[in-house]
């Protein structure tokens, strides 16, 4: 009775054993010195724009948080010699980047007007305040949005950190192509989510991850930065248009 209660229980744990024992060796197939070099840098990189301030546009800093991020992505992939992320420049690129970013504004503005509208009409204010362009006017505003903040964090959030884990989960050999690109698009707009709660020092911020996984698909949609740089720009301009028009 003994012998047979402990053979029915080693059986019942030969799965599990075979689970540790498959992780444990997708584990070792991750390149363990560009994770360790990813996570480093982000911690790095979100530490200083806290430090420098991620929402100055005014002075002698206002170019620090972007020079920064922009630093943090190209600096370390020059270093090992890596393969940038494609800005996507050439005219196929750039036509395929524009139709789905056209599709991709047509269905998320709206529904980012009713949402803010719901929340209006009930009485709550806007989740995230938006950063309104003061004294010195609208097109200093769009350009620093577009030029500045938009470039700057998806050349370091989707060109160095997402194209990092697309590389790393690659290692892993997993048979579907989408569970790799969603395990990336996911914990790229994690850490997007995260830099904001920590720069911005209030947890509502967690919900910037939402953009994040729209530019997280853009990035892996269009296989280039152009339509999350531009979609990234679009939106924050967008919901300061939509917080105008509410106040």
């Amino acid at each position: 009775m003994d012998y047979l209660s402990k053979q029915i229980s080693t059986v019942d744990m030969l799965p599990t054993a075979r689970s540790a024992q498959f992780f444990g060796n997708k584990l070792k197939q991750l390149n363990m010195s560009l994770l360790a070099e990813t996570a480093l840098i982000i911690i790095v990189a979100v530490l200083a724009v806290k430090i420098f301030g991620a929402n100055s546009t005014s002075g002698n800093d206002w170019f620090m948080v972007p020079c920064i991020l922009v630093a943090a992505a190209i600096i370390p992939t020059a270093i090992k010699k890596g393969k940038f992320a494609k800005i996507g420049f050439n005219i196929r690129q750039v036509r395929d980047s524009l139709v789905v970013l056209g599709w991709t504004c047509i269905v998320v503005f709206p529904a980012t007007f009713s949402c803010c509208w719901l929340l209006k009409s009930y009485g709550l204010g806007l989740p995230l305040r938006p950063i309104l362009p003061d004294g010195q006017g609208w097109a200093c505003w769009l350009f620093y949005q577009f030029m500045y903040v938009a470039i700057a964090e998806e050349v370091f959030f989707r060109g160095y950190v997402q194209n990092n884990i697309l590389e790393l989960t690659s290692k892993l050999k997993l048979k579907q192509c989408w569970l790799q690109q969603w395990i990336s698009i996911t914990l790229s707009a994690s850490c997007f989510a995260i830099a904001h709660i920590i720069v911005q020092g209030q947890i509502i911020s967690v919900l910037t991850f939402l953009p994040g996984l729209v530019l997280g698909w853009l990035f892996i949609r269009t296989k280039s930065l152009l339509a999350p740089i531009l979609f990234h720009g679009l939106a924050n301009t967008c919901y300061c248009i939509i917080a105008a028009a509410l106040a």
